[in-house]
Formats: structure tokens, C-alpha cells, sequence
């Protein structure tokens, strides 16, 4: 049996550590980069109940808001809809130890260490902004928002490269800019695939216009 006060420490935990990252990211760096978690305590402790959030709002979006563009309604059924959510929650889940394995691969291009743990560290807790801010997805038109958030998500990295991963301060930027490009080829493909998956579920999907 889980104890409920474990619980309540875990998830008091996460959103300390969530505010931190959003609100002081270099102080948050300083201690992050003193820390020695490994991944997988990363992973399964903070990155799999924060990555939850978007795809569990985008259901609830789809559901209670059918998207309406020029009288065309696309209402998306409730099974498909749960299915397109896991999916998606796997890739995002996925995702993250994409982009480590890349932060870490080019960290060492840039004069930086060869330290994978880190890497994963530096991934998950830059990724913050985006997994909350996936709340938005409720209402589906605000969800191109995430994008703001995925900036600021780009600049909590950029201020992480050089404590967690060693990269030269003057190296810093364009270390975060090739991981990203690198990254983003990444996950196109990773969404290539995600398509390939709920491509044809999409055939389920209840289309109605309005005249």
C-alpha cells in the first residue's frame, strides 16, 4: 500500500521543484547541478506526472470542446480519443530521453561533459514550462500557447548548459541551438510515426457542418 504522506511529499516535491525551475532557473541550475539523481529516478518521479498533464487536457479539450473551423465540427469519439492520449503520452515520454541522449551527445562537441544522468537532468527539468503549460489544451484553440512556453523552455536550458553539462558559457547558445535543431529532426520522426499510429483512428472521427 502507498502511503499517503509519501504521496504528499512526491507531489509537494514536484511542484517545488517546478516553481523553482520557472521562477529562478539559474539558482535552481546551481542546486540541480549538485544532485546526482539518476534517470530513471527523474523519469518516473517528475517527468512521467508532468508529461501527463497535456495529453489527459487535450482528451478533455476534444471532448468537451469539438473543434468548429467554418462551420466544419470535428468531434473526436470517446475510445479514439483515449487512444490518441496514451499514444501521445508515450512519445512525449519518449521525447525526453531523445533530447538527453542528444544534449549529452553534443555537449561533448562543445567542450562539455560526457554525462548522461546530467543530460536527462538538464532535459526533463527545461521541459517543465511545456508540460504545464499543456493544461491549455483544455480549450484547444489556446494550445498554440504551449509554443510560448516551449521558448521559455529553450531559455531555462540555454541558462542549465553550462552548470549541469560543463558547456563554456560563450558556448552555451549555439550548444542549445544545435540540440535543438537536432532534437526537433528527432521528433519529427518519432512524429512521423505517432501519425502512422493515429493516422487512421482519425477515420472514427465525427465530422458534422454547420449551415
Amino acid at each position: 500500500m502507498v502511503d499517503s504522506n509519501d504521496l504528499q511529499k512526491r507531489a509537494d516535491g514536484i511542484i517545488t521543484r517546478a516553481k523553482n525551475i520557472l521562477t529562478d532557473p539559474v539558482g535552481t541550475w546551481e542546486t540541480v547541478a549538485k544532485e546526482t539523481d539518476e534517470p530513471m529516478k527523474v523519469f518516473l518521479g517528475y517527468a512521467m506526472p508532468l508529461a501527463a498533464i497535456g495529453p489527459i487536457a487535450s482528451f478533455i479539450g476534444q471532448q468537451l470542446f469539438p473543434l468548429t473551423i467554418m462551420g466544419v465540427t470535428v468531434k473526436i469519439p470517446f475510445v479514439t480519443g483515449i487512444v490518441m492520449a496514451i499514444v501521445g503520452y508515450i512519445f512525449a515520454l519518449i521525447a525526453v530521453w531523445v533530447i538527453a541522449f542528444v544534449a549529452n551527445l553534443l555537449s561533448q562537441q562543445f567542450e562539455g561533459r560526457d554525462d548522461f544522468p546530467a543530460a536527462f537532468r538538464l532535459t526533463a527539468y527545461s521541459l517543465t514550462a511545456g508540460w504545464l503549460a499543456g493544461v491549455l489544451n483544455i480549450i484547444p484553440l489556446l494550445g498554440i500557447l504551449g509554443l510560448l512556453a516551449g521558448l521559455y523552455g529553450i531559455y531555462i536550458f540555454y541558462k542549465g548548459a553550462t552548470p549541469i553539462m560543463g558547456v563554456p558559457s560563450e558556448k552555451s547558445g549555439i550548444y542549445t541551438f544545435v540540440v535543438i535543431v537536432v532534437a526537433i529532426v528527432a521528433l519529427l520522426i518519432l512524429g512521423l510515426v505517432n501519425g502512422l499510429i493515429t493516422g487512421p483512428m482519425m477515420a472514427t472521427t465525427n465530422v458534422s457542418i454547420n449551415v
